[in-house]
């Protein structure tokens, strides 16, 4: 294998740096203007700021009660993940462990609810949500969450359990272990890096979501940071010195948990992918 540094690398490298560059263009106007007053965003919101107001951070935690949002949020994105987690990798094990017309039938309608865009089951969604009482609520949220969650986390599982070897099952069976413990004991540890890939996805969708809580949570005790944030703009106003502080207060913790957990995206998607 060549491992000569050509011409061709270098120029691939510089396109890669500027897309980069690119990308982050974004969250330069984002964090800069999150310190600056309204008037200076209105002057040149590209400019670094002439005098850095830490105090935008301190009236938005006040103005959207903060804590409570990062709470509603923290709370919808864990519960979900648990309830994805547990839900698709049982799920996806049980269908690759059992082949048969039903399990395929089952798995492709999975998949083929993946394409299936939001809004066209927005309405159907509310009206069952309203008759079933999960609107409004938390724990109804939760369930709509495991509803549109379920098919890509099972995707993703159903791809990795075909590494496992069935051998390690029928061993653990040999040894009088239960069905149960076959997968809590034997097969969810081996999934654990598919499983933090799920989390990783999953939590970036939920965490950022907007229109699915739009439309479940009317009460303001309820809101998550995206909805909190959006109180800022408004049809005839736009608070743009405190609503750009929001949304660095909201992305922060989400970035950093990306960041501490990235590495496993590809190890867990390339090892599902193998087989």
């Amino acid at each position: 294998m060549d491992s000569k540094y050509t011409s061709k690398t270098f120029v691939l490298e510089i396109i890669g740096i500027i897309v980069g560059l690119i990308f982050l263009v974004p969250f330069y106007f984002v964090f800069v203007n999150s310190v600056k007053g309204f008037a200076e965003i209105l002057i040149d919101a590209a400019a670094l700021p002439k005098e850095i107001l830490f105090t935008n951070y301190q009236k938005v935690w006040n103005v959207i009660n903060f804590p409570r949002a990062f709470w509603n949020s923290f709370t919808i994105t864990l519960f979900s993940n648990i309830g994805l987690v547990i839900i698709s990798s049982m799920a996806a094990w049980k269908m690759v462990r059992t082949p048969g017309k039903l399990s395929k039938i089952l798995f492709i309608c999975f998949v083929a609810a993946m394409v299936i865009p939001f809004q066209t089951v927005m309405i159907p969604l509310m009206k069952l949500g309203g008759m079933l009482g999960m609107m409004n609520s938390i724990p109804g949220i939760v369930m709509m969450y495991f509803g549109f969650g379920v098919p890509l986390s099972l995707f993703l599982y159903h791809g990795f359990v075909k590494t496992i070897p069935v051998e390690i099952e029928e061993s653990a069976r040999i040894d009088g272990c239960s069905q149960f413990g076959v997968f809590w004991r034997i097969v969810f540890p081996l999934l654990k890096p598919i499983t933090v890939t799920v989390v990783i996805l999953n939590t970036l969708w939920i965490w950022n979501d907007f229109l699915l809580p739009l439309l479940v949570l009317q009460d303001a005790e309820l809101r998550t940071i995206p909805l909190a944030t959006s109180s800022f703009f408004a049809q005839y106003t736009k608070q743009w010195d405190m609503g750009l502080a929001a949304l660095v207060m909201g992305i922060t913790p989400v970035i950093i948990f990306f960041l501490f957990l990235q590495k496993h995206i590809i190890k867990g998607i390339a090892a599902g992918s193998i087989k």
